[in-house]
């Protein structure tokens, strides 16, 4: 495994306040608070297969998936590898053991070549305490986190294995599209979602297979095809 490479991408630089402030945790920023953050951020540039952090390493910021994809995860005494979630472009990890002060609980590793913003901890800590109303905006970003937080860990605990594969699969479609086929890819391969939604490989395949002859999906390896999302959408309620 290979070290973080940290640079700034000259020839086509990266517009770190647009990206900030289109992630949750800082939505209800001013501008000009957006760009005394942006001071703060840096570039990592991984290969896929790198390793951002190991679980006990101290944290010093969070991060900011410019694109690529990580993984946050666990491992076992056995070795086996407990897939906590995973996260890409736009979406943010790391800030809740930024505010606790202790080390991180899991590692982070890439999927695929990847940029992340690191943000500092630093700039983070002396906006909110120079500034209350910074410091209210943070907590209302933390509040959205936290609310998909709960409704992500219920849905582990109330669901079944098919329902919990069918809502990973309609988890970014929010329209009915009824009749109509949308097409996604899965971002990781099988086994690292089956993990993240605590299942076997196999019986996430097998689920996948169980949908497609009802006629709900098509798969192609990677590609998957709802036939019908309202239809999928209520299937076994």
């Amino acid at each position: 495994m290979h070290a973080p490479r940290i640079g700034i991408i000259l020839s086509n630089p990266v517009k770190i306040p647009a990206i900030l402030a289109n992630i949750p945790l800082f939505r209800e920023m001013s501008p000009d608070e957006i760009e005394r953050i942006a001071q703060g951020a840096r570039e990592l540039h991984l290969a896929r297969g790198d390793m951002l952090f190991q679980r006990g390493t101290p944290s010093t910021g969070f991060y900011v998936v410019v694109y690529g994809q990580v993984k946050l995860a666990l491992s076992s005494p056995q070795g086996v590898e407990k897939v906590v979630e995973l996260f890409g472009p736009g979406q943010s990890f790391g800030e809740a053991v930024m505010f606790m002060g202790k080390p991180y609980p899991v590692y982070a590793q890439t999927l695929a070549d990847s940029l992340l913003l690191h943000i500092s901890k630093a700039v983070v800590f002396e906006g909110i305490d120079n500034d209350p109303a910074f410091c209210r905006k943070m907590l209302a970003g933390l509040s959205i986190r936290l609310h998909r937080m709960i409704h992500y860990v219920e849905s582990f605990s109330l669901r079944s294995s098919e329902q919990r594969v069918i809502g990973y699969l309609l988890q970014d479609l929010e329209e009915i599209l009824e009749g109509r086929d949308v097409h996604i890819a899965l971002p990781a391969n099988k086994n690292v979602i089956a993990s993240n939604l605590n299942i076997t490989p196999e019986t996430f395949s097998r689920i996948l297979h169980h949908l497609a002859e009802a006629g709900l999906i098509e798969v192609k390896g990677k590609d998957v095809c709802i036939k019908d999302v309202a239809k999928l959408r209520t299937y076994d309620e």
